[in-house]
């Protein structure tokens, strides 16, 4: 594949707008939409979807062509907003969640990604891998699993898998070969990282305030380029972190134990059957799902099948189906306890779900 640069426009006024944002340290963002000001108001832009919701599973529903199924593992009330800016060959996104999800699925056919979480000045567990602010999430053509924490911020770009291959191809540089397939957390260069951090924060900042300019085409394809042009600044320095072999295996534990625990009732399967299935102690087990979901065996199991009863509630049409009814087909037997569990977990009744679910 021969990657080129697109350009910008006919005109010389806007060439020589390109070559000032790759020359000098000015944002592309900002001096694209500068240009722009001119024909682009505040309002509207149809390559901008802005969504906000109350509601894990509507979350899920405003990411896009993404298909991402998420689960709320911490109790209390959601809130998630999710912003996304698609250009012809590129998607840059911001999302945000109040609670602690596991998300899984796919981003798409051939799909590259990298993820930056928004608490710079802290550290984050994904899938048993710590996360410094020097560290990035990438997925190279790969299925999506992994558990956020809460009150988190993600911000990132999603592109063609194909397209970077491409592009680094072209350019002579190695990609990092253990990083394809699959969803890894990456070392890279400080400067290349922050370059890109920087560029994040002018797009959404351009988005919260000035999302039509996006519609100007000397805006998105300058701005598609330079987003370009830094991931594959970033890529000849990304390496994978040391500790993602142990961490590997601590989440083939947790899947294992999963894959157990959730085809079975609550009472079906006891802590001990795990352990014997998995072949771990209790104490490694328990070790094993803080590290990579930060949370134990039986409260993540329970969560996972709370969120299935909330779906099943929310789509039930038959009136001669009650909670009891959907809440027994997951394995929860003590109708009281789940109640406040249920309660507990979502800050509403399952009562008033089903309600819900049937007004609309």
């Amino acid at each position: 594949m021969v990657w080129e640069i697109s350009p910008i426009a006919d005109t010389e006024s806007c060439v020589a707008d390109w070559m000032l944002a790759i020359c000098w340290p000015i944002s592309p963002v900002a001096l694209a939409v500068c240009s722009a000001s001119g024909n682009a108001e505040q309002g509207h832009c149809s390559r901008v979807l802005q969504a906000s919701s109350t509601d894990v599973d509507e979350h899920c529903a405003s990411l896009g062509a993404w298909r991402l199924a998420y689960d709320q593992i911490s109790a209390g009330a959601f809130r998630g907003s999710f912003a996304l800016l698609s250009l012809p060959s590129v998607e840059v996104f911001r999302e945000n969640t109040s609670r602690q999800v596991r998300q899984y699925g796919q981003l798409g056919v051939d799909r590259f990604g990298i993820g930056l979480p928004w608490q710079a000045d802290g550290e984050i567990s994904f899938n048993g891998v710590t996360i410094t602010p020097a560290r990035v999430i990438t997925c190279f053509d790969a299925e999506v699993d992994m558990c956020t924490p809460e009150q988190f911020e993600f911000r990132g770009v999603v592109t063609s898998a194909r397209l970077v291959e491409g592009i680094a191809d072209t350019l002579g540089i190695t990609l990092p070969q253990d990083a394809w397939h699959q969803l890894r957390a990456m070392e890279v260069e400080s400067a290349a990282l922050q370059r890109l951090r920087e560029l994040l924060t002018d797009v959404c900042d351009t988005i919260a305030t000035s999302p039509a300019a996006f519609d100007e085409p000397a805006v998105f394809q300058a701005l598609e380029d330079a987003i370009l042009i830094e991931i594959t600044d970033m890529l000849p320095t990304a390496r994978t972190c040391d500790e993602v072999r142990s961490a590997t295996a601590r989440k083939r534990t947790v899947d294992r134990a999963c894959e157990l625990m959730l085809t079975t009732g609550d009472e079906a399967v006891s802590i001990l059957d795990v352990c014997k299935h998995v072949g771990v102690s209790r104490r490694k087990l328990n070790y094993c799902f803080q590290h990579v979901l930060g949370t134990t065996p039986i409260n993540y199991a329970r969560a996972v099948r709370l969120n299935r009863v909330r779906r099943d509630l929310k789509h039930c049409r038959d009136p001669h189906t009650g909670v009891y009814d959907v809440a027994a087909t997951h394995g929860f037997w003590h109708f009281s306890q789940f109640s406040l569990d249920y309660k507990r977990h979502f800050c509403e009744l399952p009562s008033e779900t089903l309600r819900r679910g049937r007004a609309a």
